[in-house]
């Protein structure tokens, strides 16, 4: 066994000790770690650091990538050997060139070999080849060979090899020595020594010649990004801790890691940051100006350095203290946009106090009606949107009654002295601005390019991204939910349809249930397939139904949001131009053009919008479109696909203009002209029935429940209909037909089928009603077919769904006609 010799001990260093205390003996023991010889051994069966073998028999190096699972040098090899690989790999054993020190043959010898083809020491070989003239194999079991002790390290710094020189260097230093000094480079022996690196070896990483106290930085960098899932492949970490003995620092902190390439540059930046969180905990962030978020949870800092006031900013870092854990994400986004909010108030004060809001005895109430203002005239110049001033009162108002709740208003508190009135009322807080359109849905001509265009996804980025956005178009789940999916997160409910079960977060609600098609299904069984082949021996209680493709070796990590976001991002600009059907007015008359679609309104939130308005569309109850949203209130539900009231007015009088009686004549063909006092008159003079609108007065009173003719409404000359009910009208005529086929086959006395049966005048009527206005609707121009298209969609989108009593469920529109329904 070849002897390798202790590196001298370090002196103390206190911030050293420290991170040797954090690391876990478990670590060392993975990586082989002694202390006194300073070498990692990077382990073959752990998939964070080690990696397959070369194909190669008799080569030990790890493959760098998967191209023809060969090592670096092999590949090389098998490019300029003309043979295909398995030729290559059949016939090539590692010969021609070895790498490490083979131990000397003669028992008990502490010397290194020559190399492997001699594999004798340089004073056995001499003694095998000049005195005893013998034999290697008779050599060594000669009775007057003699074992030799070791004969000492070599002079460079980072070597664990023997001396084999005269010169004091192993045979592969001595070597580069010559080299340097033939090339000209020779000028400084000593820092040669110190700064040069080890002979590389596969699977062996060293930090000889290292102070102490990199050394723990470098192990400790390496256990915390161990234990999150990073992968650390020795040709990334030994340069690195080549290059940090080159620079000869004391600190791994006083490195500029510009300077590195990315996978050395990447394990640099890993290691400084787990360096500066070392020994950080709430206790010595609470009263830092800008907190390192992770000790609380969260992600990225949060920062208080923007508030003025020392006593509004102590206050407020109690406040954030108090908050923090009562937020279920990890972002830190929401505490800092609430803390935003307070530094326009410091702002505020900064300005227009003459102390700049310095002594907490002088603010008032006056100050807070200053910063109403102020926001307001930010809000009128456009520097701020009405909903970021609704938001920044709002704000203000909460934390500053949290504030005096949290008792920071008494003595030895930030906030003592504080005058009562310094508070903000419930009327303070501005009206929300009213929302003109129906939420933040998509048009279904972009969902259809959109959905057209995501082969394009997959081929771009991953077939995880593509899957996480079909899911999200299908499901209208919000974007972290279906990244944080599980594996077995598709089940069957007691009919055997597909049941996704999912977990809302923002909601704090688990194993929430959401039936969905079969194509869903389907979509979510391959990715299944995928996630399995790609962790075979993942437990499926923790696996991921879409993993991070970084730092996640066992599965149990998650495609971030943040990354799908960017990704899908990417993929909306790079799509060309949507051109949607869009209201312009020109020399006074409104006319349809197609013009481009503004690409910043399609994100991946706009899908849940887009989900809640079709399923409005289609006629779903609000109750049920709560419980599909999954949401606590039904007024939130409700502002997923609100309409406002002008665009409903305006779909309103196009739709009626063309309004039809029982017998298809048109009427109000001048409800342009009807003043809003009319409008009202005929809201509470008529009410909805299941094909139009009834004006009958005892019905009307009733709620449209006292009909007397028993619903017969084409029959009824108080009925009307216009162009909106005309899917109804016809779907009607449809079960008419249907109804009376399937009676005149049915067995049953003469009687009921008679009483059952449709008569031939109610689907005469019926067809008539929607023959005509099918051949209105065909007299119409383009421009009008587009826009009275347009405001049957609003006025559907806003109507109350009204039955006979007999339920019947209608899929919303199919934005994805390739897929089959399920």
């Amino acid at each position: 066994m070849i002897a390798i010799h202790a590196v001298p001990a370090s002196p103390p260093d206190e911030a050293g000790d420290g991170l040797r205390e954090a690391i876990s003996q478990d670590f060392l023991d993975l990586l082989r770690w002694d202390p006194e010889v300073c070498l990692l051994h990077i382990p073959r069966g752990n998939p964070q650091f080690g990696g397959p073998d070369c194909r190669v028999e008799g080569c030990d190096k790890m493959i760098h990538s998967s191209q023809q699972n060969l090592c670096a040098g092999c590949l090389n090899r098998w490019k300029g050997s003309g043979q295909s690989v398995e030729e290559f790999t059949a016939v090539t054993k590692r010969r021609w060139r070895g790498i490490g020190e083979v131990g000397c043959e003669v028992p008990q010898c502490a010397r290194p070999g020559k190399g492997r083809s001699i594999p004798l020491c340089f004073t056995h070989e001499h003694q095998q080849q000049r005195v005893y003239k013998l034999s290697i194999e008779e050599f060594v079991r000669h009775p007057d060979v003699r074992p030799l002790e070791a004969s000492g390290p070599c002079d460079v710094a980072a070597c664990y090899r023997q001396r084999q020189s005269h010169s004091g260097y192993c045979t592969a230093h001595a070597a580069r020595r010559k080299a340097h000094i033939r090339g000209g480079n020779w000028s400084d022996e000593d820092l040669w020594q110190r700064t040069t690196s080890a002979i590389a070896q596969s699977r062996v990483i060293s930090l000889r010649g290292l102070p102490g106290r990199v050394v723990n930085e470098i192990l400790f960098g390496l256990q915390e990004r161990h234990r999150q899932g990073v992968v650390q492949k020795d040709y990334n970490l030994r340069p690195f801790c080549d290059w940090v003995r080159s620079q000869q620092v004391t600190s791994v902190t006083e490195l500029d890691m510009s300077t590195l390439g990315r996978g050395t540059g990447d394990v640099g930046r890993g290691i400084l940051k787990h360096l500066s969180r070392f020994g950080l905990s709430p206790e010595t962030e609470r009263h830092k100006d800008v907190w390192a978020g992770f000790v609380f949870g969260a992600t990225g800092s949060i920062h208080f350095d923007k508030i003025s006031q020392l006593w509004l900013r102590k206050a407020t870092q109690d406040w954030a203290l108090d908050d923090l854990p009562r937020r279920r994400g990890k972002s830190s986004h929401v505490v800092q946009s609430m803390i935003n909010s307070i530094v326009r108030l410091s702002t505020s004060l900064r300005i227009n106090r003459p102390d700049h809001g310095d002594d907490i005895r002088g603010v008032s109430r006056d100050d807070l009606l200053i910063f109403l203002n102020r926001l307001l005239f930010l809000h009128q110049r456009g520097e701020i949107s009405g909903h970021a001033h609704v938001r920044v009162v709002r704000h203000v108002r909460q934390m500053l009654g949290r504030m005096r709740t949290l008792g920071l208003v008494k003595p030895d508190q930030p906030l003592h002295g504080l005058c009562d009135t310094f508070a903000l009322r419930p009327e303070d807080v501005p009206d929300e601005p009213e929302d003109s359109e129906a939420g933040r849905d998509l048009p279904p001509e972009v969902m259809t390019q959109l959905c057209q265009y995501l082969d394009r996804l997959e081929a771009t980025t991953t077939p995880e991204i593509r899957t996480a956005v079909d899911l999200v178009i299908d499901t209208g789940r919000r974007p972290d939910e279906i990244c944080r999916l599980p594996y077995d997160c598709l089940e069957r409910d007691g009919d055997g349809k597909p049941v996704l079960v999912y977990d809302n977060h923002k909601g704090a609600r688990k194993r929430r249930r959401l039936p969905i098609s079969a194509a869903t299904a389907a979509v979510i069984t391959n990715q299944q397939e995928r996630t399995r082949a790609r962790f075979p021996n993942a437990s499926t209680g923790s696996l991921k139904l879409l993993p991070s493709a970084l730092t996640n070796t066992a599965g149990t990590k998650s495609l971030s949001s943040d990354w799908l976001t960017a990704r899908h991002r990417a993929w909306v600009d790079s799509l060309p131009e949507f051109h949607v059907p869009t209201v312009v007015e020109v020399d006074g008359r409104p006319i349809t053009k197609m013009l481009p679609f503004d690409k910043a309104k399609i994100f991946l939130y706009a899908y849940r919008h887009t989900y809640a308005q079709r399923h409005a569309d289609a006629g779903v109850a609000p109750d049920a479109l709560q419980a599909l949203m999954d949401h606590r209130q039904l007024s939130t539900t409700q502002q997923y696909y609100r309409v406002g009231e002008k665009r409903k007015r305006e779909a309103v009088e196009r739709v009626t203009t063309m309004q039809f009686d029982r017998n298809g004549n048109r009427v109000w063909r001048q409800a342009q002209l009807v003043l809003d006092s009319e409008h009202a008159r005929r809201a509470i003079g008529e009410v909805q029935v299941p094909y139009g609108l009834c004006t009958e007065p005892t019905n009307v009173a009733a709620g449209g429940h006292d009909c007397p003719v028993r619903f017969r409404c084409v029959g009824c000359s108080h009925f009307r209909t216009d162009v909106s009910y005309l899917p109804d009208l016809e779907a009607y005529l449809a079960d008419l037909l249907r109804g009376r086929e399937r009676l005149a086959a049915f067995a049953a006395d003469s009687w009921a089928k008679a009483e059952a049966m449709p008569s031939d005048e109610e689907i005469t009527r019926v067809r008539r009603l929607v023959k005509r206005v099918r051949d209105d609707l065909e007299d119409l121009t383009d421009e009008d077919k587009i826009q009275i298209k347009e405001a049957v969609t609003v006025v559907r989108r806003t109507r109350r769904v009204v039955s006979l009593g007999l339920p019947r469920i209608g899929p919303p529109e199919d934005l994805r006609p390739e897929r089959p329904t399920g």
